[in-house]
């Protein structure tokens, strides 16, 4: 039943489209409409990467889910570049790799069974976060010795961007090819139930088309959200945006956590973080240079405080290389904890 109605209520996507180009709705009521679309998208998106991962295995699975889902990620920072919204993008950026590490991982964890997860790759995706962390500094500190998005800050960015960059290419073409000869002597094969691994990916790009263009919507109709229930404009972007624009990783990684494949969600959710820190987060940056407003990597040091705290909790749920609900809730309380900081933190 519950399957039959995720199902149907996938014309909510289109349904919000269309409420946006056509009626006068709003914008407080397209927001509530938008976030209530994007949940079957979030899990269209798990169900497509589980069947995708039937074929590749849950490293490489992972990888898809973390590639697709954060592709709205990408699109709703360059509409926000565009509309010179530069703590919007910063603070949607870091609230994104600490909700992945300490709100999906938490999640993943309490909702699924105990299980033994690839402690050394996700390992390896903590440690780029950390890298990114630390190589943010530079930016971090000319932001609060003069304006956050002054032309230096900008300069300094630009090496930084193209460092984590080529990081992470180079460590990620590592890790997949070590994930391959890792599954290459699994014999398993594909359930009688699953998807050909073209229908998947296939799937895989319409629901994210979708998801972006709906995460746009929501986007735009976040000011008037903020301005009803009373938040500030860095806690929108750093809590709302954040889970928003990363829907469909949470939704993809719970549905799949509680079919029982914890390395599979955990690969998805730790793998997100380092994508969006090392991938998405330097592209913004670098892509920014053909807007008249460019975007330095001049985050708060509160977000850089939040990011680092969440690696440090993360890789201590990790180490003993296996998953437990006891950790899951406290990843969930160091989540909420963060939460609060930024509801108190105000704008820049």
């Amino acid at each position: 039943m519950a399957r039959r109605i995720l199902w149907a209520s996938l014309a909510l996507a289109p349904a919000t489209i269309l409420v946006d180009l056509l009626t006068g709705a709003g914008e407080v009521a397209l927001f509530v409409l938008a976030a209530v679309a994007l949940v079957p998208l979030a899990w269209l998106i798990g169900e497509a990467t589980e069947h995708a991962a039937e074929h590749t295995g849950p490293g490489i699975g992972g990888f898809l889910n973390a590639s697709f889902g954060n592709a709205p990620e990408l699109i709703i920072a360059l509409f926000a570049v565009a509309d010179d919204l530069p703590q919007v993008v910063r603070g949607s950026l870091a609230g994104s790799v600490i909700s992945n590490l300490l709100l999906v991982f938490g999640v993943t964890q309490l909702v699924g069974p105990t299980k033994e997860i690839n402690r050394r790759s996700l390992l390896v995706q903590l440690g780029l976060v950390a890298a990114a962390v630390v190589l943010f500094v530079p930016a971090v500190w000319l932001g609060y010795t003069g304006g956050a998005e002054r032309h230096t800050a900008v300069l300094v960015s630009i090496p930084i961007a193209v460092l984590l960059l080529g990081l992470y290419l180079a460590v990620t073409r590592r890790n997949l090819q070590q994930h391959r000869d890792l599954e290459r002597d699994d014999t398993r094969q594909p359930s009688a139930e699953a998807w050909s691994l073209p229908s998947a990916l296939a799937t895989l790009a319409v629901a994210t088309a979708l998801t972006a263009w709906v995460s746009e919507i929501l986007v735009h109709s976040l000011q008037a959200f903020a301005e009803a229930v009373g938040a500030t404009e860095f806690f929108i972007a750093a809590v709302i945006v954040a889970i928003v624009g990363n829907a469909a990783e949470h939704g993809g990684a719970v549905v799949i956590a509680r079919g029982g494949k914890m390395k599979l969600a955990s690969e998805i959710a730790i793998s997100s973080s380092a994508q969006v820190a090392l991938l998405v987060a330097p592209a913004v940056m670098l892509l920014s240079l053909l807007f008249s407003h460019q975007l330095p990597l001049s985050f708060r040091w509160e977000e850089l405080v939040a990011l680092a705290g969440a690696v440090c909790v993360a890789a201590a749920t990790i180490w003993d290389g296996r998953t437990t609900r006891v950790k899951g809730a406290a990843l969930l309380l160091a989540y909420a904890g963060v939460v609060t900081g930024f509801w108190f933190a105000g704008n820049r």
